[in-house]
């Protein structure tokens, strides 16, 4: 179990605000001096760059089907895996994969998935952006023992497509468990994606970014106060990997799943690609673009066309958000693709994507303040409008069916946050007074970046199911400290 430390987190370095949405730009704050323990491991530099293969997550099949529902089966569970070259890691898996395997939900179909948790701390498994009772949810308290516990989550699937993902939310313990391998990638389709034309089946490819640090015999090394010295990116489970591709257009479903670190993804030479969906599925048309920004938790979907390139070219995906003095050059690599051969492609971009859904009138306003304590080096508690997380008391009641704005801010002066609704996907309306209206925020949302000194303002309309949700900064090490909160939907 993981102490209630807490970082000023290096998270600021990966702010993100309205600007690096856009790829403009973000907000630093300068690193602190490491600690003797933290110089330790192995040094970014001495890591071979693109010698692994990127592998693509393994699809789950249902054990059972009905005339309505799959039935899945996971178990939490260490394993090895070649993270970096050379060295075997100890990671956490979902069914002995690193990440999570892949699975392919169907818009209307349920699926019921049972979780074994082997792990030597208890779990709790919450489906990011899904529409699903309280009950399966994977509340922070809703624990799934050690040593062979089960919980069946029901997961209804009444929403449209959309990019969604697993991980652990076992509260003080997210951070460690998720930092050492636990998320897993959950598709929604749907008849109205499909019939785009879309680049698809192996060409359609879940890629989950993130950053880690090892130490000396290649084992994931965590330490709460430690944003600075995790500088070894990994795609799919692997450290600056390479992907072969043909020269033909390809579908890449980003996807953030790092604790606190941000990434503004950009090719190396700068060409244009288009962003065609985020969290809760397709932009309402697509966005050309040179680079996309997601904080911790945020999905963005893209589709890159290799065929401007010959047969041979190898081609870097960068990570452009500007880092604090003394970073290493490393960070700023994420993956290569490599053009190995030509290939029919009749896969095509719309011009138009989808009509989303329209926007009731909302009937009621709220207000959340976002803080940490930034006078001290490591603050104990970080806050949701004044109070620390109690899993007794629910700050929030929202009646049922209501349509509702929440005027969001982050009132710190040099600390990043972001904001994840449980329950529901919402629309970003405005970013520090300027209306959104198009672009990567114009899309269904569950997580929303606040740089410090920002406000957004969300709408949402609350139906579907009654219970007890959760709102939280998702940067895990914030939410563990406690700016989390509990809302009752009645």
């Amino acid at each position: 179990m993981i102490k209630r430390r807490s970082l000023l987190l290096g998270g600021a370095v990966a702010a993100t605000s309205a600007a690096s949405a856009t790829g403009a730009g973000v907000l630093l704050l300068s690193a602190p001096a490491s600690s003797a323990t933290a110089t330790a491991g192995i040094d970014p530099a001495d890591i071979a760059k693109y010698a692994l293969k990127m592998p693509v997550p393994p699809t789950l099949r249902p054990h059972a089907a009905s005339a309505t529902t799959d039935y899945y089966r996971m178990t939490m569970k260490e394993a090895y895996k070649e993270v970096i070259p050379g060295f075997q890691t100890k990671v956490n898996t979902f069914n002995g994969s690193f990440p999570g395997p892949v699975i392919n939900a169907w818009s209307g179909r349920q699926a019921v998935v049972t979780q074994t948790n082997n792990l030597t701390v208890p779990t709790s498994v919450h489906l990011h952006g899904a529409h699903v009772p309280s009950s399966s949810d994977g509340g922070p308290m809703d624990l799934i023992a050690t040593g062979g516990g089960t919980k069946t989550y029901t997961y209804p699937n009444q929403q449209a497509h959309a990019n969604l993902w697993f991980h652990d939310h076992a509260h003080h313990q997210e951070s460690e468990t998720v930092y050492r391998g636990l998320t897993g990638t959950y598709l929604i389709r749907d008849n109205a994606e499909t019939r785009l034309g879309l680049p698809s089946g192996n060409h359609d490819i879940p890629i989950s970014i993130r950053d880690a640090r090892f130490d000396d015999a290649g084992q994931l090394l965590f330490e709460m106060d430690d944003f600075f010295n995790r500088t070894v990116i990994l795609a799919n489970g692997k450290a600056w990997p390479y992907f072969e591709v043909a020269a033909r257009k390809y579908r890449f479903r980003f996807y953030n799943t790092a604790n606190l670190r941000s990434f503004q993804l950009a090719l190396a030479d700068s060409s244009t690609f288009s962003l065609i969906g985020t969290d809760g599925g397709l932009l309402a048309a697509p966005f050309v673009t040179q680079s996309v920004s997601i904080s911790p938790g945020e999905r963005a979907d893209v589709v890159i066309d290799f065929s401007r390139y010959p047969v041979g070219t190898e081609l870097e995906l960068k990570n452009i958000i500007a880092q604090a003095p003394g970073t290493p050059v490393d960070v700023t690599q994420v993956l290569q693709f490599r053009v190995t051969r030509t290939e029919r492609d009749t896969s095509v971009v719309p011009a138009k994507l989808r009509t989303l859904p329209a926007l009731p009138t909302p009937t009621v306003q709220r207000s959340f303040s976002l803080l940490m304590d930034e006078s001290q080096a490591e603050p104990a508690y970080a806050y949701i409008n004044g109070k620390e997380y109690d899993p007794q008391r629910i700050d929030t009641t929202v009646t049922y069916g209501t349509t509702e704005v929440w005027t969001v801010t982050n009132s710190n002066q040099r600390v990043p946050h972001n904001f994840h609704v449980h329950l529901v996907q919402f629309r970003v309306l405005e970013r520090n007074g300027v209306a959104v209206t198009s672009g990567p925020e114009s899309g269904l949302k569950d997580t929303v970046p606040l740089g410090p000194g920002e406000t957004v303002k969300l709408q949402a309309t609350f139906g579907g199911y009654r219970g007890v949700y959760l709102y939280h900064c998702h940067l895990f090490d914030h939410a563990s400290m406690g700016m989390m909160a509990q809302m009752q939907v009645v």
